[in-house]
């Protein structure tokens, strides 16, 4: 890799993260190509990317980004796992580590708060952005279905009287 590819790639890491939300940093512990294909699709279906670089670039990319602090952790074999949504690269990083056995939670950042792999952990136990969106629409929605309902039963009630007379008299 020549030096114009070099910046090449830091400038668009750089710019990657930039937009993110969160940045989870994993070991790779000898993953075969196989289980990164994997690993890379799982993450892109959730809304989020998997990337490895060499962790003299990384840490040149993360310079005047918020997650300059996740420059201790790029040491050994890294991957970096990153979305705009906090959740998603966690969810799938945690539940890819529980299947496979050569990738290690090792830390990340949300934002400038910097995250051990507990608080990783934690993040991914979360619900994502979308669930919490549905969970809310579901709570406004609620009041007015039940007003819908409560207004309803009267009249409901009411034509059960109407019917039950009218089956009386022809009966």
């Amino acid at each position: 890799m020549d030096r114009n590819q070099k910046a090449e790639v830091v400038s668009a890491l750089n710019a990657n993260l930039s937009e993110m939300g969160v940045v989870i940093v994993t070991r790779n512990l000898g993953m075969t190509v196989a289980q990164s294909t994997v690993l890379r699709q799982k993450m892109r279906e959730a809304g989020a990317s998997y990337k490895v670089t060499k962790n003299r670039l990384a840490k040149i990319a993360i310079e005047g980004t918020p997650y300059a602090a996740i420059g201790s952790m790029l040491t050994g074999p890294v991957g970096l796992a990153s979305s705009s949504d906090p959740v998603a690269a966690a969810k799938v990083a945690i539940d890819f580590a529980k299947t496979n056995d050569k990738l290690e939670i090792v830390g990340g950042a949300m934002g400038e708060v910097l995250l051990d792999a507990n608080g990783v952990k934690a993040l991914a136990s979360m619900p994502s952005l979308d669930e919490l969106r549905a969970k809310i629409v579901g709570l406004l929605v609620a009041p007015a279905t039940k007003l819908a309902t409560v207004t309803q039963a009267p009249a409901a009630q009411l034509a059960r009287v109407f019917n039950a007379y009218a089956e009386k008299e022809a009966a």
